[in-house]
């Protein structure tokens, strides 16, 4: 089960930097106004780098009957059918 702290906006205000840690560990972290919850405290994503488009070209090779009929034996594979 994932710990959950649970906090009141005062409390919070007054240990941010501890409770980031918190976060940055895995840790939920609630804060709550009047005993409701409020706010959830999360670890920022990552920004991804934008892909590169053209990346693999000559790397990758496609066959020229990639998209051709399966032969019937691997066809009555994918059907759950039985030999």
């Amino acid at each position: 089960m994932e710990k959950v702290a649970t906090v009141s906006i005062y409390e919070a205000k007054t240990r941010l930097s501890h409770l980031v840690d918190q976060a940055l560990r895995g840790e939920q972290v609630v804060i709550t106004r009047h005993g409701r919850p409020v706010a959830r405290l999360v670890p920022a994503q990552q920004a991804r780098k934008p892909r590169r488009l053209g990346a693999l070209k000559g790397k990758i090779r496609v066959a020229a009957d990639f998209d051709a009929p399966l032969p019937n034996d691997v066809l009555a594979l994918f059907e759950g059918e039985t030999r």
